[in-house]
């Protein structure tokens, strides 16, 4: 049985992985971290220094500020930690890579299979279709989504650079300021902010004559957490897991 600790269990995410590992026999959670109380039968405290139980693995849906805690107490403790949390800095993801050199880190900014297929499927076709089509993205959360655009945005990109034979230059982040035709290499990013969308991802090539269009849309918030749920028992069900910055695609190839 592991022993899960949830960092940020108040928030939607946190209260998704919650009420999901209740179904599973092969994982329970110990206890809670969160500034509000969320009304649970387990242990919750403000902080994880606060918590008087010891948990196997640790899974962050959080803030980039308790995240940033979250990785200097894991370190300390040697605990596994799983890191959903979006919208960290450049300073926040050197924190991420040094603590993986002390112990197992997990991070995806997109805990869906499908949206990591949607990475792949992205990236394969930058690479097949090149230059002669342009390509534009296009993200949809909720209304209380912060960070703009999603992580996941963000991931599609870095995917598809690493295909391109030429980088897509420069990252334009909607139109409004600048009144010009399209660059050669230009791609867009473009976010809406509305109602209750869990999350929609559209990546569009738009070619001569034709337009090829990949897409994901999150039914609900369950994708993300069983997402991070197994990506938990990755990190605690591997004894001998060695530190280290793992990501997705070691999740699917362990499958």
């Amino acid at each position: 049985m592991t022993n899960i600790i949830i960092q940020g269990i108040a928030g939607r995410m946190g209260r998704a992985v919650y009420e999901l590992v209740r179904q599973r026999e092969d994982c329970r959670v110990a206890a809670g971290v969160d500034r509000a109380d969320p009304g649970l039968p387990i242990p919750v405290a403000a902080r994880l220094e606060e918590l008087a139980i010891r948990g196997d693995v640790l899974i962050d849906f959080s803030s980039p500020e308790a995240t940033r805690a979250a990785l200097r107490y894991c370190r300390g403790a040697l605990l596994p930690c799983v890191i959903c949390t979006t919208g960290l800095t450049a300073e926040d993801q050197a924190l991420v890579f040094e603590a993986a050199k002390t112990i197992p880190v997990f991070q995806s900014a997109n805990m869906s299979l499908g949206v990591n297929l949607l990475a792949e499927l992205a990236q394969k076709a930058a690479r097949l279709l090149g230059p002669s089509y342009d390509v534009e993205i296009i993200e949809k959360h909720h209304r209380n989504k912060l960070d703009a655009p999603s992580g996941t945005a963000l991931m599609l990109l870095n995917a598809m650079q690493k295909a391109a034979e030429t980088p897509y230059d420069p990252v334009v982040y909607g139109r409004h300021a600048a009144r010009q035709k399209r660059g050669a290499r230009e791609i867009g990013i473009h976010a809406v902010r509305g109602g209750s969308i869990v999350g929609e991802h559209e990546v569009l090539f738009c070619g001569p004559d034709e337009v090829i269009a990949l897409s994901h849309s999150a039914g609900s918030r369950s994708v993300f957490a069983n997402g991070a749920i197994n990506a938990a028992l990755f990190l605690a069900n591997s004894i001998n897991k060695a530190p280290g910055l793992y990501s997705m695609k070691d999740l699917v190839g362990s499958l």
